[in-house]
């Protein structure tokens, strides 16, 4: 049995109304959060390792459903549109569910098992981008939680068509698929390798030249959280997305703060060259060289990478994103 019909609305125009969170944090009128994000209060039984999956779980479970009529979501990307689209949506998006999921995750996590569930995430985000978007421009003119309303507005209603005829909409899906196919050639090339160094969870990519290097054909072929990108002397170290979530199959190690460490590399470095590490509450946080010539390092890639692994391996859990005891939903302001 699904739940009586829903109908969207901007978060910043739910007033006191009821309403039903999907992808972010508990609102003063949130009465059901179904979110993968830190602390979202979610109930346990519904979760899962996207917000969309989440969202499934809720109609295929008849004891949670709620008559409140709003939906909303407080940004837009991929995850949120496809969960909202399926509350929306119920039976189209219930047979369709595997597609649907598959594109959550590639939207989210950079990862695909389909190539048209990588398009269709691929197409929104390209919907969501003043660079190449075909909307509106005066779209992208506003402020962020106005831009989102009009985003879901504008992208919801075209979901349906995008994942019945994803091949139809090449000119949106096409740019990134392609990047995608380029790295994927030079990983099978040998011109990017990654090496995985598991007790710390760390996958060393290094690049040859000035290769491309897309984010999803290296997560792809790792599922190390922990990722190091080596071009020559160039280093850039990322925690991925799902350390930042609730993901629930396979938990990754928890984010170390990596502060003392980008310091003690600092003091190596020449003139006013620093490491900066944006800190583990960040959602994909990075810590990368800025102020030297090219951005290259004067440590040696061995070194670096041995004092990175050491730091990941003895470091101290700095971030928990799961609802504890005694927590309230969380209530957080996405970086924009």
């Amino acid at each position: 049995m699904l739940p009586p019909p829903y109908r969207y609305v901007p978060w910043t125009e739910t007033g006191f109304s009821p309403s039903i969170m999907v992808d972010g944090g508990a609102k003063s009128a949130t009465v059901l959060t179904l979110s993968h994000w830190p602390k979202s209060g979610t109930p346990e039984n519904l979760k899962r390792d996207t917000s969309t999956e989440i969202v499934f779980e809720y109609l295929m479970q008849p004891g949670e459903h709620l008559d409140v009529g709003i939906v909303t979501g407080d940004h837009f990307d991929e995850d949120a549109s496809l969960g909202l689209f399926a509350l929306l949506e119920p039976d189209f998006a219930m047979a369709h569910r595997d597609l649907i999921v598959a594109a959550a995750h590639a939207g989210d996590f950079s990862t695909y098992s389909d190539r048209q569930a990588a398009r269709i995430a691929f197409t929104i985000r390209a919907l969501g981008n003043p660079d190449v978007s075909p909307l509106d421009p005066a779209i992208f003119d506003t402020d962020y939680d106005t831009m989102c309303g009009q985003l879901f507005r504008e992208v919801l209603p075209r979901l349906r068509p995008i994942i019945e005829h994803t091949d139809a909409f090449e000119e949106l899906w096409g740019a990134e698929d392609a990047m995608l196919g380029r790295s994927e050639q030079a990983l099978k090339a040998g011109e990017i390798s990654i090496v995985e160094h598991g007790d710390g969870d760390l996958a060393v990519v290094t690049v040859s030249g000035d290769l491309p290097c897309y984010p999803m054909a290296i997560y792809n072929a790792t599922r190390c959280n922990r990722i190091l990108i080596v071009h020559g002397n160039n280093y850039s170290f990322r925690y991925r997305y799902e350390s930042w979530v609730q993901y629930i199959t396979a938990p990754p190690p928890p984010r170390t703060d990596l502060h003392e460490l980008a310091a003690a590399l600092s003091k190596d470095e020449p003139g006013d060259a620093t490491w900066k590490f944006d800190g583990v509450e960040a959602i994909t946080p990075a810590m990368e060289l800025q102020g030297a010539d090219n951005d290259e390092s004067m440590i040696s890639v061995d070194d670096f990478t041995q004092r990175l692994l050491t730091a990941l391996v003895n470091g101290e859990s700095a971030w928990d994103p799961f609802d504890r005891p005694g927590d309230k939903p969380g209530m957080l302001a996405l970086p924009h």
